[in-house]
């Protein structure tokens, strides 16, 4: 047995429960295993859930994922301009939040908001820096949503996670050591475990594990995806305008990854911020 495998289990076993795949994803993920599959029949599979179509063609409206501005009106069409594996991780995005139940009704609500806008922020800062980092938008939005997905998930777990941890508001993020101390797990983990669970590329598993800590350049992809979710947290603050104590500690790291000077972050910021805006 792994030790992922195993703390799967110990976490289970803690009362913490993970969210299953839903099954659309995991007939996606087997027809996608297959080679070459032909856009029709993943067409037809994605079909079967509403909500997740929808989703779909909502992104396929955006500038992001469909700079030409085509007009789609049929999935396959969606899959052929988006591409087959890019849907998947679209779709594992938004299947997330469906997948996990709310009990703690205005928490979750808080928590998906900051989410989804950290997401779009990660996406757009990869799609500015794509030729620096090679990570992709799609890659990017999808360890966006997945990065602090142990949240909803201890919130279920423990009534009052919520209360000791002020997850009321989309400025307050909860504190690993904090989380720790109380419930004797932190979010962080749990969201690693959640990534492998759901069969996420490795390299967005390990940047969620990595959380907010540069992880060694030979880590290649994994560290440019930190740094882009790192500065995506930071215009997260900006753009909610709250002050952010711990970009000082990494801006150097992140920016110099991303190939952005200092001097340059005030141009860089404005540009996001004005996509970000209009694509709200």
């Amino acid at each position: 047995m792994s030790s992922d495998e195993q703390a799967l289990m110990d976490l289970v076993a803690r009362g913490v429960k993970l969210p299953p795949q839903p099954q659309v994803l995991v007939q996606l993920e087997d027809n996608l295993s297959r080679g070459d599959p032909d856009v029709r029949t993943l067409a037809r599979t994605i079909a079967q859930d509403p909500g997740l179509t929808a989703m779909l063609f909502k992104a396929a409206r955006s500038p992001l994922f469909n700079p030409r501005n085509r007009n789609l009106d049929r999935l396959d069409q969606v899959l052929m301009v988006i591409g087959s594996k890019q849907c998947l991780n679209l779709a594992r995005a938004f299947s997330l939040a469906t997948s996990i139940p709310g009990a703690h009704r205005h928490g979750m609500e808080v928590f998906w908001v900051r989410a989804r806008e950290l997401a779009r922020l990660a996406a757009l800062i990869a799609d500015d820096r794509i030729t620096v980092c090679n990570v992709f938008p799609d890659q990017a939005y999808l360890a966006g949503v997945f990065y602090e997905c142990g949240v909803p998930l201890l919130m279920q777990r423990f009534p009052d996670y919520c209360q000791g941890l002020t997850m009321n508001t989309v400025n307050s993020w909860p504190s690993l050591q904090e989380e720790d101390q109380r419930f004797n797990v932190d979010h962080v983990t749990i969201g690693y475990l959640v990534a492998r669970h759901w069969k996420l590329p490795d390299f967005i598993a390990q940047a969620i594990r990595c959380h907010r800590e540069i992880p060694h350049a030979d880590m290649g992809a994994t560290r440019s995806l930190v740094a882009i979710l790192q500065l995506a947290v930071h215009f997260f603050f900006r753009v909610n305008r709250i002050d952010d104590a711990h970009w000082p500690i990494l801006a150097d790291e992140v920016l110099g990854e991303l190939c952005i000077l200092p001097e340059e972050l005030e141009d860089f910021f404005d540009r996001i911020s004005d996509r970000f805006d209009a694509e709200s």
